[in-house]
C-alpha cells in the first residue's frame, strides 16, 4: 500500500533551544502568516456555517489521530452488515467554506497543504477553519462528505454511496490509547471491528501487489528538558489499518471518477523490470527470501525494518515507488490510472483540511454521485493542480529534510572525534550512508568496501550546524 495519506507524526511543540526552524521556514518561502483578506472571509464562513439537509448525526463518529491534533478531518464508524461490513467514513466539507475563486481558495492553492515543523504547524487554512469551524471536533455539528461503503465478507466493497451530510463525532481518538485498547481487546464500540476490517483490506492490498515499504520515519521531537531529539518511529499496527479506511476511500474516489470520465488521480507508474530483477539479485546477499512465485509487494511485506539487513533492502526497494504524480483527465480515461503502490487507481480525498487537491477530488465526486457534472469553474481547475501540488510536496519535503539536517547537526555539536554504532544502509565505491544507533541519525559515511546491512563504528569527522551537515568515518 502507500503511506497514510498526509502523515502528521505529531502535533508541534515549543522549545526554548535547538536549531533555528523559523530561518529554514523562511529559507524555503513557507508562508506564515494569512492576508488580511483570508481572514476575513474565513471569520465570516465561520460564524455563518451551512450545513447540509440530510442529518446524519445518529452515526456515532468518532475521530483517530495523533495525540492533540486539532485538524481533524475524518470520523468514522464500523459496523457489521450481514456477511460483510458498512464503513461509514465522513470527511470534512471544506468545499462548504472555503468558496472556489475567494481570497480562501487563492490562497490555499498558494500553499498547497499543511506543514509540520517540530515547533510550529503552518496550516492550509486559517485554524479558525482548520481547527475550529470545519474541524470534526467531538460534540460539535458539522458539514461533512458522509462515504458509506459496504463490504463484503473479504473485504472488497460491494455498494458505494457518497452524500453531503451534518454529522456529530461522539468522541476524539489517539493512536497510542486505541493501539492500547486494540491490545487490551477493548476498542470502542466504534472501532471495535477496525483490526478485522483493516486486516481484510490489508490482505486485498497484498493480492492486488501493493507496496508498502515500511521503514521508519526520522523525526524530530521536544525533550521535557527544554530540547529536541531525534527518533525513528515506525507505524503502530491500528495506524496502518486506519490508513486502510483512507485508502478504501481513495479507491473507491477513483472508480466514481473514472466511470464518470472526470477528476483528478494519484497515479504512480508500475515500476520498471529492470529495477525489480535487481532488487530480486541483491535479495540473496542481504538475507532475503524472494520464492520465484512471489511479488516485489509480497516479499517487502514479509520483513522487518528492524533487521539492519532487511533495513538495507527496504532502502534499495525506494526505487520501486518512483513517479508518483496527479493526473486530471476530462473526457478521457487515462492511460496510466492506478497507482502501483495501492495496486489500483486511488484518488486523494480524505484529508481535505490539509492538503489541497483533496476539495477538489471531493466536490468532482459528490457531483458524480448525485448523478450530476461538476461545476465548469471546477473541472478548469483541475489541470492546475498537479503542478500546485508538486511544489507544495517538493518544498515540504525540502524543509523536512533541512529540519532533520539541523537537529542532526546541533545533537552532535561537540562530539567531533566521537565513535558511534550503525548499520550500513547504502553503499557506492568509496562512501555510504549510516543510520547511527543513538542518536537517530542518518548521514553520510566515508570508507571503502562498505556493505548494506552491515554494522560498522564510525567517527564523527564533521558536524556543522550552520550548513545542516553531518559527516562520518569508518572506523570498523
Amino acid at each position: 500500500m502507500a503511506r497514510p495519506p498526509l502523515r502528521v507524526p505529531r502535533w508541534p511543540a515549543a522549545a526554548p533551544e535547538g536549531p533555528d526552524f523559523a530561518a529554514i521556514r523562511a529559507e524555503f518561502d513557507v508562508p506564515e502568516e494569512f492576508p488580511a483578506d483570508v481572514l476575513a472571509e474565513a471569520a465570516d464562513r465561520a460564524a455563518h456555517p451551512r450545513l447540509p439537509e440530510l442529518d446524519a448525526t445518529d452515526v456515532p463518529l468518532v475521530t483517530l489521530d495523533p495525540l492533540g491534533s486539532k485538524d481533524l478531518d475524518q470520523a468514522v464508524h464500523l459496523e457489521r452488515r450481514g456477511q460483510g461490513y458498512r464503513v461509514s467514513y465522513a470527511i470534512a466539507d471544506v468545499g462548504a467554506v472555503v468558496a472556489l475563486g475567494g481570497a480562501l481558495d487563492a490562497e490555499a492553492r498558494r500553499r498547497g497543504q499543511t506543514l509540520y515543523s517540530p515547533d510550529r504547524r503552518t496550516p492550509l487554512h486559517p485554524p479558525e477553519l482548520s481547527e475550529g469551524a470545519a474541524s470534526l471536533l467531538p460534540g460539535e455539528l458539522r458539514a461533512a462528505a458522509l462515504w458509506t461503503i459496504d463490504l463484503d465478507a473479504d473485504g472488497e466493497p460491494v455498494h458505494v454511496d457518497l452524500h453531503r451530510a451534518r454529522v456529530r463525532s461522539r468522541a476524539q481518538l489517539d493512536y497510542r490509547s486505541v493501539q492500547a485498547q486494540a491490545d487490551a481487546g477493548s476498542l470502542p464500540e466504534a472501532l471495535a471491528l477496525l483490526p478485522r476490517i483493516g486486516g481484510l483490506l490489508e490482505d486485498r492490498a497484498a493480492e492486488r501487489g501493493a507496496i508498502e515499504l515500511g521503514t521508519p520515519d526520522q523525526e524530530v521531537e521536544a525533550t521535557p528538558d527544554g530540547g529536541w531529539r531525534l527518533v525513528l518511529r515506525g507505524d503502530l499496527p491500528v495506524e496502518g489499518w486506519n490508513a486502510q479506511i483512507s485508502l478504501l476511500t481513495g479507491r473507491c474516489a477513483a472508480a466514481l471518477m473514472l466511470e464518470g470520465a472526470v477528476g483528478i488521480l494519484r497515479t504512480l507508474p508500475p515500476a520498471r523490470p529492470e529495477d525489480v530483477e535487481r532488487l530480486r539479485r541483491l535479495a540473496p546477499a542481504l538475507g532475503v527470501d524472494w520464492p520465484a512465485d512471489a511479488g516485489a509487494g509480497q516479499v517487502i511485506a514479509g520483513l522487518d525494518p528492524a533487521e539492519p539487513m532487511h533495513a538495507a533492502f527496504l532502502e534499495e526497494a525506494v526505487t520501486l515507488l518512483r513517479g508518483a504524480g496527479y493526473t486530471p483527465f476530462d473526457g478521457a480515461r487515462p492511460e496510466q490510472p492506478a497507482h502501483a503502490g495501492v495496486g489500483a487507481p486511488y484518488a486523494h480525498v480524505t484529508a481535505p483540511l490539509r492538503r489541497l487537491v483533496d476539495r477538489f477530488g471531493t466536490e468532482v465526486c459528490l457531483a458524480l454521485a448525485a448523478g450530476a457534472e461538476p461545476d465548469p469553474a471546477l473541472r478548469a481547475v483541475l489541470p492546475e493542480l498537479p503542478g500546485l501540488m508538486t511544489a507544495s510536496d517538493r518544498r515540504t519535503r525540502e524543509v523536512e529534510r533541512a529540519v532533520v539536517d539541523a537537529t542532526e547537526a546541533w545533537l552532535l555539536r561537540g562530539s567531533v572525534g566521537r565513535t558511534f554504532r550503525g548499520v550500513v544502509v547504502e553503499a557506492g565505491e568509496d562512501a555510504g550512508t549510516v543510520v547511527l544507533d543513538e542518536p537517530a541519525v542518518r548521514a553520510r559515511c566515508a570508507g571503502g568496501g562498505l556493505e548494506p546491512g552491515a554494522r560498522v563504528e564510525v567517527r564523527l569527522t564533521e558536524a556543522d550546524v550552520a550548513a545542516r551537515r553531518v559527516r562520518f568515518e569508518v572506523v570498523a
